[in-house]
């Protein structure tokens, strides 16, 4: 009963006590689960829910930074049991958890360049989150994301033809990336993006809608926008040019006119979850 595995060490000096407290305070982790909220509709699931506009984000990074140094990272899809509230040892001390939500296409990840850049970007949110690690930490936390995307809408107010079998909308200049540790919009590009056109449109006015979502930040920036409407062999049957067109985050752009016809006005105005937009007219 006296016999002891271990032997007690008892610090012989103030600094070696400090020493001692320092050792373990370095090597001690705290348990943090994040639930992950945003502007994102309500369920009475279980587990984690978000989604935007109808439709659910399909990943969830989380990246932990100690002193600009990527530490560890969470990367988390909505199958996962435990989708919205990852989980992360976090040691003792000051860290930025970076956390980016989204159902873009084609994600590639850089951790040294702290970028994500998709190939199709869709609806997306970010937060930069700051926590002291300490022993007294309370491990449940609440983190609310922002969206950190733009929207163009077009609605074309014409008949569409029976020929048209796409339309094309290229803006002068979109952004395909996000840095999240920064809080900017990178990888900007001149790109066609193809819309395929459903044969039930044809002959309908004002129903055909083509939506394309870009990774922005909060201050307003402008672009000029081509839309070309195309036949099965790729050429052009009907456009429009948008000069000057108004993007930022959290704010959807929404031009509609006519696309076949000679003339067509645009309106520029927001959906009821977005914030508040401007009016315009090519």
């Amino acid at each position: 009963m006296l016999t002891a595995c271990e032997k007690l060490e008892v610090p012989s000096s103030e600094a070696e006590a400090e020493k001692s407290e320092e050792m373990v305070n370095k090597n001690a982790v705290k348990k943090f689960t994040f639930t992950v909220k945003g502007d994102f509709e309500t369920a009475t699931f279980t587990r984690g829910y978000l989604a935007a506009d109808g439709q659910e984000m399909t990943d969830l990074w989380v990246f932990d930074y100690v002193a600009g140094v990527c530490v560890q990272k969470v990367h988390q899809t909505a199958t996962d049991e435990d989708w919205g509230k990852p989980t992360l040892a976090l040691s003792y001390g000051s860290h930025h958890v970076y956390f980016v939500a989204s159902r873009g296409e084609g994600a590639t990840v850089d951790e040294d360049g702290h970028t994500i850049i998709w190939t199709g970007p869709r609806d997306t949110f970010w937060k930069d989150y700051a926590v002291d690690v300490v022993s007294t930490s309370n491990g449940n936390r609440a983190v609310t994301l922002d969206r950190c995307v733009t929207k163009l809408r077009l609605t074309v107010n014409d008949e569409v033809p029976a020929t048209c079998k796409s339309v094309v909308v290229t803006p002068g200049r979109w952004f395909y990336g996000w840095d999240y540790v920064n809080g900017v919009s990178v990888a900007q590009q001149q790109t066609e993006r193809t819309v395929n056109v459903p044969a039930s449109y044809v002959g309908t006015s004002g129903q055909l809608v083509v939506n394309i979502f870009g990774l922005s930040g909060s201050d307003e920036w402008v672009t000029d926008v081509s839309v070309q409407a195309k036949d099965g062999n790729g050429d052009v049957i009907g456009s429009a040019t948008i000069t000057g067109a108004p993007f930022k985050s959290n704010r959807a752009t929404e031009y509609s006119g006519n696309l076949f016809g000679s003339a067509g006005g645009l309106d520029v105005s927001v959906s009821a979850a977005w914030e508040s937009a401007k009016i315009g007219t090519w």
